[in-house]
């Protein structure tokens, strides 16, 4: 008989470890640095990933703007686990669509600073949700936004 894990706390911050722990992204995928604040509606994070030359996104040495869809992709999974109530098991959970996307740089790599991660809540239910999202830099300019769909992998209990 194995024991099992005791559920994650719902945080008001986190570390790269702790959003490592809750997102299924592991090793240099989990992105995201910091979870700087969060609440029902929103969550803000921060990143350096963009910085770092073995970010697995880079090709051809660079990293191209529309890796800030993964970026939020992240965050907003993160939002969604945060929202969950604690002890239950994690929904899986996929990007279905992106609409009015606008990449304001070429790139992220070259971006100075942390990114800052912003990801609010639109609208969705226990099978989808809605997330308008945006990538600042350090300083507050706006780089990427755009808003995306995320089914979600309800399986019956």
């Amino acid at each position: 008989m194995t024991a099992q894990a005791a559920p994650l706390a719902h945080p008001a911050t986190l570390d790269h470890a702790g959003i490592a722990a809750r997102v299924p992204h592991s090793g240099s995928m989990c992105l995201l640095d910091r979870l700087l604040a969060w609440s029902v509606e929103a969550i803000h994070c921060s990143a350096h990933s963009h910085r770092d030359p073995a970010n697995p996104l880079r090709l051809g040495g660079s990293l191209t703007a529309a890796t800030a869809i993964e970026y939020a992709s992240q965050a907003m999974a993160l939002h969604g686990l945060l929202n969950a109530t604690p002890g239950t098991p994690p929904t899986a959970g996929f990007l279905a669509s992106v609409r009015d996307v606008r990449l304001l740089v070429d790139r992220l790599d070259t971006v100075p600073g942390e990114l800052q991660v912003h990801a609010e809540r639109l609208l969705g239910d226990a099978a989808q949700a809605q997330y308008r999202f945006a990538l600042r830099d350090a300083a507050g300019a706006l780089l990427v936004d755009g808003r995306a769909t995320v089914i979600l992998d309800r399986l019956p209990p």
